[in-house]
């Protein structure tokens, strides 16, 4: 027999439960406007990067295959350069979260446990 959809999901939080005032939290709120306000830009930048090496490699090949230092060219450099962003991309993020966003998550945990105390 099929189970319903409806079955596997949990129960929506109550209404005064402690989840649902932390969701309502002008805190959550801001944690999530500063975590947008890192990675979609990074996101953005990161495509735009990736897609800037395909756009060279298709429409200036010549550029693309200019020696650099023996057998490297630009297209080589250009390609191993899309490492090194991603993980300055991810050395990033780390230092910003862990500056930004675990201070507020720290925060919204524990007024969800607090909560959760003064309704027991």
């Amino acid at each position: 027999m099929a189970r319903d959809v409806d079955d596997v999901r949990p129960d929506p939080p109550h209404k005064g439960s402690a989840a649902e005032a932390v969701g309502q939290d002008p805190d959550l709120e801001e944690l999530q406007r500063r975590h947008r306000g890192f990675v979609f830009p990074a996101t953005l930048f990161t495509l735009v990067f990736y897609m800037a090496l395909i756009l060279a490699a298709a429409y200036a090949p010549g550029f693309m295959s200019k020696k650099v230092a023996g057998a490297i060219n630009v297209a080589y450099l250009f390609a191993l350069a899309q490492f090194v962003m991603t993980f300055i991309i991810a050395y990033l993020y780390t230092r910003f979260a862990q500056r930004t966003f675990d201070p507020l998550a720290r925060a919204l945990l524990a007024k969800l446990h607090a909560r959760q105390g003064d309704a027991r």
